[in-house]
């Protein structure tokens, strides 16, 4: 009789434990109050329209300019500002849908989904900063070489490099989180699906997997910015040492990428390097990373490049041309 009603009570708490599989997460938002939520709204949505626009802005220039195409660091460029508009609208879109609705929920695989999204561009994003780099330091410190190494194969090479790097990113931790079971809260603190928080809400033991994430976010994030610092350094150093008028130069054209690895690499440290015992996901800094960064962007790299606001004119000039002639 004891065996038996072991063996009854270990089925029926199989048939429980699958009867209560969560099919959605609920995302708490960023606020409770309607007022506030109204106005949010308002802000996400105009936020979201210049990020498109801006971003937009640039891939056609730097696509249809023809003086654009003899720099490679355009075309590094125009993939940046796709990445920028594709991690938005992961996010955005349905950020602002949710501030118009009493219960903000996401399906278990859409959640899955945002997930594998934000990490495949986020690590190619990251990786592509990284190529811009090195693309700055040959233009500064080998400007005589840089149209022969920085040519159209080692171009397409970097891009589907950073592309592939952030695949291999995501899928190394999403390939272990897709096969975690979800059978209890489904309450997530943050107006999207990150994965720290994520982890949290699954029914089994998920330490090892957090200290993967860890390792594969927030060390590499840190370590990309690390490297990413001492190779501006090593730039600025050597053109001083070069020529004085050299330096401020070379300090004006690296200002714009310094500022934007900064505002990328900075909430992805915070976020993920902090120990997941005494540190939740800040919505804010979760904010910052699919809105602000973003929308700061195009505003930085077009309004101090003189070239990128030429190649502007030029094609506004050509359009209107075009539907004069028409």
């Amino acid at each position: 009789m004891r065996y038996k009603f072991s063996e009854n009570s270990y089925t029926d708490s199989i048939k429980m434990k699958n009867s209560s599989v969560i099919s959605e997460f609920v995302l708490l938002g960023l606020t409770n109050t309607w007022e506030l939520e109204i106005f949010f709204f308002f802000i996400f949505l105009l936020a979201y329209a210049v990020i498109m626009a801006g971003n937009f802005l640039i891939v056609v220039t730097v696509t249809f300019d023809s003086h654009l195409h003899s720099i490679p660091m355009y075309f590094l460029l125009g993939n940046l500002s796709f990445l920028d508009m594709s991690i938005s609208t992961i996010t955005t879109p349905k950020m602002v849908a949710d501030f118009l609705k009493e219960n903000k929920t996401i399906s278990l695989w859409g959640c899955m989904a945002q997930m594998f999204f934000l990490h495949f561009l986020g690590g190619s994003e990251m990786t592509l900063l990284i190529v811009m780099a090195v693309d700055r330091y040959i233009a500064i410190c080998r400007p005589l070489h840089y149209t022969t190494i920085m040519n159209h194969r080692m171009l397409m090479g970097s891009v589907l490099l950073s592309w592939a790097v952030g695949f291999v990113h995501t899928m190394s931790q999403m390939v272990f989180t897709i096969t975690l079971p979800f059978c209890g809260p489904n309450v997530v603190d943050n107006i999207f699906c990150d994965l720290p928080l994520v982890l949290k809400l699954a029914c089994t033991d998920t330490y090892v997997l957090e200290l993967l994430v860890i390792a594969d976010s927030g060390l590499l994030s840190f370590i990309c910015f690390i490297l990413l610092l001492i190779s501006y350094t090593v730039i600025l150093v050597t053109v001083r040492h070069r020529s004085s008028g050299g330096l401020s130069k070379a300090l004006s054209t690296l200002s714009a990428h310094i500022t934007v690895v900064t505002l990328f690499f900075g909430p992805c440290i915070f976020i993920y390097v902090w120990p997941f015992s005494s540190f939740s996901v800040d919505k804010f800094l979760s904010v910052f990373y699919s809105v602000i960064t973003p929308l700061l962007n195009p505003i930085i790299y077009t309004l101090r490049n003189q070239e990128m606001k030429a190649a502007m004119s030029r094609l506004r000039t050509q359009h209107v041309s075009s539907r004069q002639n028409f």
